[in-house]
C-alpha cells in the first residue's frame, strides 16, 4: 500500500483539525487547505500549501470555486496501479492526494433556525465538498477518505504506525462519506421541496430519512424475525438510541420499544419520578417530594404484580437507598435506566445473582432535553408521518364544564393523572390519587370496558379508589364508563370532550357530584 504524502484539508467543523495537522506534518505528510481552514492551521504554525498555489488557479466567486479544480480530482481519483492513469498524471505534471478531510457546510443547521432565509439556505449548499467526498470515497481503494473529527486520532496512530491506512480502513471511510453525502443531499431535497414560493411547509414534496446501523439484534418482536436497531445522527435529544449500557445482557427488539415508552413518560416530569413499564404501557408511575426511594415503592405498589418482567425508569441519580429497595422487593426487571447511578448503587445491583442479566441503562439528563419535532411511522408500501405529541395543557386554565369546581387536591392529581394517560395505548381509562396511579385499563375496543379494568385492576391489588380521579385520553362516547368509575369512588374527570353527548356525559358528573375538566385537546396512541 502506498504512503500517504499529500493531504486536503477543508472543514467547516474545525474540532481537531489543528492537531491533526500537526501531526500529519510531523509525519512529513505535506498539507492542502482552503480558505478558514487553511487559516487556523497557519495560525498555529503549521506549514499549509494553499489550493490556489497548487492548482495555479485563484479561489473565486466568493469562495464557490476553490477545489473544482482537475489538478485536484486527478490527484484524487487516478488509480495508483494502473500504467495509463500514472503516464496521464506524469505528462500533465499532476501529484496524488492521498488523504481528504472534509466536512461540509452546515446546511441542516443554518435552515433549522427560525430567521434563515432562502438566500442563506442556498449559500450553504456546499459543492466543492460533496464533489471531493465523491471522488475520494469512490477511490477509496487508494485515497483515505475522513468526514468525523471522531476519527482524527485513530486515523493519525495509523499514519504513525504503518504511514497509511488498511483496505479495511478506508473502506469503512468511504461509507461513512457517502452516508454524509446522500444525508446532505436529502436534507436539501427535502428543504426545496417543503417551498410554497416563500413560505415553508411542514411535509415536503420529499422525505429522506438517514439512520446509521446501532447494533444487530438476537430476534424481533418474534424469535422467527430478525431484526436490528438504528439510530438516526440527526437527533440530538436524549433518548433510548443514545443510552450507554452499563451492565446485563444485550438489548432485544422489545426491550427497546419498552425502554422507549419508559423515557418518554419520564419526560413529562419535572419532579422525582420513577415509572414502570410493561408491554410500552405504565402499570406504575408515582412522584415524591421526599426521595426517589419512596417514589419508587409507590411505583411498585400500584401493579406489584405487572412490574414483573418490565422496565423502570427513574429521572434522579439511582442512590444507594434505592438500589437496595430494588433488591429488597425482589423483582426481576428486564431494565433499570435513569440519568445516573451512584457508584455504591451500582455496586449493589451488579452484586446481585438475580440482578445479572438486567440490563442497566444510562441516559442524558433530561433538563438538555431539545425534542425531535416530528415521528414516523411505517405501513407496508409507505410511511406515516406526523408532528409529535408535544401538547400539553393547564388543567387551571381547562374549562369546567360541572356545577362543582375541582378542589386544589383534584386539580393536583387530574394533571398528574393526564400526563400519565398521554403515554396509555387507546382506549386509555387512568385511575390516579395525587402522585400515584391507581389503576390502567389500555387498549381496548371499548372505553367503558378500560374503566372496568382500571377500576378492576386497583381493587384486585388493594389501592383505594375512593377519592381517585380519572383521565381519559379521548372522550367518553356514553356515560357508561364515567358511571364505573364514579362507582368505584372517583370524584373528578379529565377528559378532551367533544362528542355528540358531552351533554349526557356532564349530566352524569353531575349526578354523582363530580367535577369534570374539558381539556379540548386529545392524546390518543392508536
Amino acid at each position: 500500500m502506498a504512503t500517504v504524502t499529500r493531504a486536503l484539508m477543508s472543514v467547516s467543523d474545525k474540532r481537531g483539525i489543528v492537531d491533526l495537522a500537526r501531526g500529519l506534518v510531523e509525519l512529513g505528510i505535506e498539507i492542502l487547505s482552503t480558505g478558514g481552514t487553511a487559516k487556523a492551521i497557519m495560525e498555529a504554525g503549521i506549514a499549509v500549501t494553499p489550493v490556489e498555489e497548487f492548482t495555479g488557479f485563484p479561489e473565486m466567486l466568493d469562495g464557490r470555486v476553490k477545489t473544482l479544480h482537475p489538478r485536484i480530482h486527478a490527484g484524487i481519483l487516478h488509480r495508483r496501479s494502473d500504467l495509463n492513469h500514472q503516464q496521464a498524471m506524469a505528462a500533465h505534471d499532476l501529484k496524488p492526494i492521498d488523504l481528504i478531510v472534509v466536512n461540509l457546510y452546515p446546511f441542516e443547521q443554518t435552515v433549522a433556525r427560525p430567521d434563515c432565509t432562502f438566500a442563506d439556505a442556498i449559500e450553504n449548499i456546499d459543492i466543492g465538498g460533496p464533489s471531493l467526498l465523491r471522488a475520494s470515497a469512490k477511490n477509496h481503494t487508494d485515497v483515505g477518505v475522513v468526514v468525523d473529527p471522531d476519527d482524527y486520532p485513530t486515523i493519525l496512530a495509523a499514519l504513525k504506525e504503518k504511514g497509511t491506512l488498511s483496505a479495511e480502513q478506508k473502506l469503512g471511510l468511504a461509507k461513512k462519506a457517502f452516508r454524509l453525502t446522500a444525508r446532505y443531499d436529502g436534507a436539501i431535497s427535502d428543504y426545496l421541496g417543503s417551498l410554497d414560493g416563500e413560505e415553508r411547509l411542514p411535509f415536503g414534496e420529499t422525505l429522506h430519512l438517514q439512520y446509521t446501523k446501532a447494533q444487530d439484534l438476537r430476534y424481533g418482536e418474534n424469535p422467527h424475525q430478525s431484526a436490528a436497531f438504528y439510530h438516526s445522527p440527526a437527533i440530538q435529544e436524549p433518548c433510548v438510541a443514545t443510552a450507554k449500557q452499563l451492565q446485563g445482557k444485550a438489548l432485544s427488539y422489545n426491550n427497546i420499544v419498552d425502554a422507549n415508552a419508559a423515557f418518554e413518560l419520564l419526560k413529562e416530569f419535572d419532579e422525582t419520578a420513577v415509572v414502570a413499564i410493561k408491554h410500552t404501557n405504565p402499570c406504575g408511575v408515582a412522584t415524591s417530594t421526599d426521595s426517589l426511594v419512596d417514589a419508587f415503592r409507590k411505583t411498585h405498589a400500584c401493579d406489584p404484580v405487572s412490574i414483573f418482567g418490565g422496565i423502570v425508569g427513574l429521572n434522579r441519580e439511582v442512590d444507594e437507598a434505592t438500589a437496595r429497595e430494588i433488591l429488597n422487593l425482589k423483582v426481576f426487571l428486564e431494565i433499570i435506566i435513569a440519568p445516573r447511578y451512584a457508584a455504591k448503587a451500582l455496586d449493589i445491583l451488579a452484586s446481585s445473582k438475580r440482578m445479572q442479566n438486567t440490563r442497566i441503562m444510562e441516559i442524558s439528563v433530561l433538563a438538555d432535553a431539545q425534542p425531535a419535532r416530528y415521528e414516523a411511522k411505517p405501513i407496508v408500501g409507505g410511511l406515516l408521518y406526523q408532528e409529535r405529541d408535544m401538547g400539553h395543557v393547564n388543567v387551571r386554565d381547562c374549562e369546567v364544564v360541572t356545577k362543582r369546581q375541582p378542589t386544589d387536591a383534584e386539580y393536583q392529581a387530574l394533571a398528574f393523572a393526564w400526563r400519565v394517560c398521554k403515554h396509555v395505548k387507546s382506549n386509555a381509562i387512568v385511575l390516579t390519587a395525587s402522585d400515584q396511579v391507581i389503576g390502567v385499563g389500555a387498549g381496548q375496543m371499548s372505553r367503558v370496558d378500560s374503566a372496568k379494568i382500571a377500576v378492576s385492576r386497583a381493587q384486585q391489588i388493594g389501592l383505594e379508589t375512593a377519592g381517585s380521579v380519572v383521565a381519559s385520553d379521548a372522550f367518553f362516547p356514553f356515560r357508561d364508563g364515567l358511571d364505573v368509575v364514579a362507582k368505584a369512588g372517583a370524584t373528578a374527570a379529565i377528559q378532551p370532550g367533544g362528542s355528540m353527548r358531552d351533554k349526557d356525559l356532564i349530566e352524569a358528573a353531575d349526578e354523582h357530584s363530580m367535577a369534570m375538566i374539558m381539556t379540548g385537546m386529545r392524546h390518543f396512541r392508536h
